[in-house]
């Protein structure tokens, strides 16, 4: 990497998971929610996607940057997996029943720490209440390191074809360093047994963690390939303390360089290659004759909160539990970061929980496809877009924060090529997409807010 362009453009911006951010979001109500998902029901894209949040985990890591907290009592637990029940109840009241699920997400927090009937249970309550598309995504994320192989064969009787294993890293010193435990079964035991159930299985790993170096880092990344899983996620660390106050333990441990977190990157995407394995978006490495590959190639490629996805998988996004976060064509709604406040209400008072969100303006959900559609596609095809939404080129430009001189200030960095119809990232400029979709968000212009760095 060119290290005059990284020192450029290795600065803060937003990740776009969501646009606008999530720390956009002002105070919101529960009747500004019901109304967002009885709207939903008309949407254009209006299949069914259900995030649900387990927060508990049996040990906190240091670098977490989740929505976590620490295991709560047998009891506490039930009460929780009660509200869940009760919420899910009160939003299907709100949608139409004709409606199709496509995909349900466990994410946490660790939703492997939940004892795995309440799992079954969560799972069949929304199966029963509407029918699937063909070849749904059923996934939850995995902490391997607290489960036997009951536990393990258990799950694939949830209905699961999707798990999402967080190894994080496979030497046992950084794990310690981050208060992370090893995974208790070895891997090969574990692929083994998911896929006799003909299983998906991602392998989610985390570079720029104290203790690693790009010679270490490849070679868990060189394990994870051997163990052949249909995709490896490669996550960089984000650190943030002024929002998750415990990262500042890892500040003592010492924290690799910038230009090591680099090198981790660069090696990890080089041995990715070499083993056959394409690159989607900022994180993600797939097989071939993965979706994900076929709607990179067809700009169909999508991404929500809970990671890169197809059309055909997510559209409306339905939120249940504690922080969980909803997102619908026209707004976005958070629940209470309460644990205490979400299951009191649910239970006590028989109601939702939202406290946070955001309605998005036409201009707001006009620049989100946009941004969308460059931060996934690594392209911005104005006539396509266009022609999907309804909406003249020249509408979506002047809805985000286009300028021309910018764009021919990437194109000279090498970033970017264009033209009048299209935006293409280069490989060169694929690490700073993040930039060039800041440089469109007219609420960047002057946003007082903090945000991570690219690499």
């Amino acid at each position: 990497m060119n290290p005059e362009l990284y020192k450029k453009y290795n600065v803060p911006v937003p990740r776009y998971t969501s646009y606008p951010p999530a720390n956009y979001f002002h105070a919101f109500d529960n009747d500004t929610y019901r109304e967002a998902v009885r709207q939903s029901n008309h949407a254009t894209d209006n299949h069914l996607s259900f995030y649900l949040h387990i927060p508990f985990c049996p040990r906190l890591c240091h670098y977490c940057g989740c929505n976590s907290y620490p295991m709560a009592r047998p009891e506490r637990i039930d009460d929780y997996v009660r509200a869940l029940h009760q919420e899910i109840d009160l939003v299907l009241l709100l949608l139409d029943s004709h409606r199709l699920i496509s995909q349900i997400h466990y994410g946490g927090g660790t939703p492997t720490a939940l004892p795995l009937h309440h799992i079954h249970e969560l799972n069949d309550h929304l199966l029963s209440a509407f029918a699937t598309i063909g070849q749904p995504e059923i996934a939850i994320e995995c902490h391997p390191g607290y489960l036997s192989a009951d536990d393990w064969r258990e799950l694939t009787r949830c209905g699961f074809n999707r798990y999402s294993i967080g190894v994080q890293d496979f030497d046992e010193a950084v794990l310690k360093t981050v208060n992370r435990r090893a995974s208790r079964l070895p891997m090969e035991e574990i692929f083994d047994l998911l896929r006799s159930t003909q299983a998906r299985i991602n392998l989610d790993l985390l570079y720029g963690l104290p203790g690693q170096t790009a010679e270490s880092f490849a070679h868990s990344i060189t394990r994870a390939i051997t163990l052949k899983p249909d995709r490896i996620v490669t996550f960089s660390y984000a650190h943030v303390p002024w929002v998750n106050p415990r990262q500042r333990v890892l500040e003592q441990a010492g924290l690799p360089t910038a230009d090591e977190k680099s090198r981790m990157f660069a090696r990890a995407s080089e041995l990715l290659h070499e083993a056959g394995y394409v690159r989607i978006g900022m994180d993600h490495f797939v097989l071939p004759d993965d979706e994900l590959n076929t709607a990179l190639h067809t700009h169909r490629l999508h991404r929500n909160f809970q990671g890169y996805c197809t059309r055909r998988t997510t559209a409306q996004v339905y939120a249940f539990g504690v922080t969980g976060i909803s997102q619908l064509a026209t707004a976005y709604m958070q629940n209470s970061k309460s644990i205490d406040e979400y299951v009191d209400t649910l239970l006590q008072r028989h109601d939702l929980c939202i406290k946070k969100g955001y309605t998005l303006s036409r201009d707001e959900q006009l620049a989100r496809e946009v941004i969308e559609m460059l931060m996934c596609n690594y392209c911005v095809h104005w006539s396509e877009l266009s022609e999907r939404l309804g909406v003249p080129a020249h509408e979506l430009k002047a809805a985000t924060n286009y300028r021309e001189e910018q764009i021919l200030d990437f194109e000279r960095d090498g970033l970017l090529t264009h033209d009048a119809d299209t935006l293409q990232m280069t490989p060169a400029g694929y690490p700073f997409v993040r930039n060039v979709a800041a440089s469109l968000d007219k609420l960047m212009e002057h946003s007082p807010l903090a945000f991570s760095k690219p690499l």
